[in-house]
């Protein structure tokens, strides 16, 4: 069965079954809806905001579950432990991510911003809707650990979620429906948009140094074929030529879609905010930016599925670029850094 069928089936499981039982929850109080606002040069969001209006509530419940280690089994790993805001929501000190009593996974955690506009969520495109993805996190042994079933019944024993799933949501339950949804609300919340990059682009007053708009030509014709747009991706699965780590052996989007013609493809993520979300790849294997680059010119290793786009009609495998070229692209990619999403004390932990 095909993963992506697997974490469907079993979203509606727990939602049909996840849910209180409780009936003592207190009354709904004036709950504000919060301005979900589209930055004018970014494209129509993926996600349907009129299906799960974020509000005051249901955000503030969001955030708090976020950064509770009581939706894992030993109560300690949140989704904040891998997701941390300095590092734009990534887990840069460690390759992998850690999970509970230290167990490792296999791939390195994702960064959080912009995740309303994302068609599809992890590196194999695992959880087809933002509302499913903290099942697979959340479930996993290597990550939380836990089930829903024990979620909710930890949940009710705080009177502070009571009240909180009470004021959040019409219907005032505690369920698995409403927990996700108030996840997805703190998250669509968190857009990344005001880079120096985008100021340029919207005509703001910045201006890109010599060596940044150099950087930003090389990049579109080096680079942006696949890291396109606003978004600087194009959500496309792709293999990029690296070498098959034998430990692992992580087959990438095959796992979710069972064809060979996906072995070995991962999604292509988004670069804002990437000076801050070392290290690089799915894995973590790579250190640095100039490490990323070095992999693009001179790294790649051919396989069947290997993209055909850094392939030449002499076979000629990667993305010639020197020293220089390089260093220019990275002095572009510095302009995607957005210090105001960095310290937005709204998705801080305190």
């Amino acid at each position: 069965m095909e993963l992506r069928i697997l974490v469907y089936i079993i979203s509606l499981l727990f939602w049909t079954s996840c849910s209180s039982e409780k009936e003592d929850y207190v009354p709904i109080t004036e709950n504000a809806k919060l301005e979900f606002t589209v930055p004018a040069n970014f494209p129509e969001p993926s996600y349907n905001v009129t299906l799960n209006p974020p509000t005051e509530k249901g955000f503030e419940l969001g955030k708090k579950l976020f950064y509770d280690g009581r939706l894992a089994s030993d109560g300690v790993i949140s989704c904040g432990f891998c997701h941390i805001q300095d590092f734009a929501f990534t887990h840069h000190t460690h390759i992998v991510s850690h999970g509970v009593n230290g167990a490792l996974g296999t791939r390195n955690a994702q960064p959080l911003h912009n995740m309303a506009f994302m068609k599809e969520f992890t590196w194999d495109g695992a959880a087809i809707h933002l509302d499913l993805q903290p099942i697979i996190p959340i479930t996993a042994e290597v990550e939380m650990n836990e089930t829903f079933t024990g979620i909710i019944k930890k949940l009710e024993e705080q009177p502070e979620y009571v009240k909180l799933f009470a004021e959040a949501f019409e219907d005032q339950k505690i369920n698995s429906d409403n927990m996700l949804k108030a996840i997805s609300q703190f998250m669509i919340m968190m857009i990344s948009a005001n880079t120096k990059y985008d100021k340029v682009e919207r005509n703001e007053g910045s201006v890109f140094t010599e060596q940044e708009s150099a950087g930003l030509e090389l990049f579109k014709s080096k680079c942006a074929s696949c890291h396109q747009g606003t978004l600087f991706t194009d959500q496309s699965y792709r293999n990029n030529g690296l070498p098959i780590d034998p430990e692992y052996n992580d087959v990438g989007r095959k796992r979710v879609t069972g064809l060979e013609e996906d072995i070995y493809k991962f999604k292509v993520p988004s670069l804002r905010n990437i000076e801050l979300t070392f290290p690089y790849m799915h894995d973590g294997r790579l250190k640095t930016l100039e490490d990323v680059l070095n992999h693009y010119s001179d790294g790649m290793v051919d396989s069947r599925t290997l993209d055909p786009i850094f392939k030449s009609q002499n076979n000629i495998k990667g993305i010639p670029m020197t020293t220089e070229e390089k260093q220019l692209i990275i002095a572009f990619l510095k302009t995607l850094t957005d210090d105001d999403f960095l310290n937005d004390d709204r998705f801080s932990e305190f």
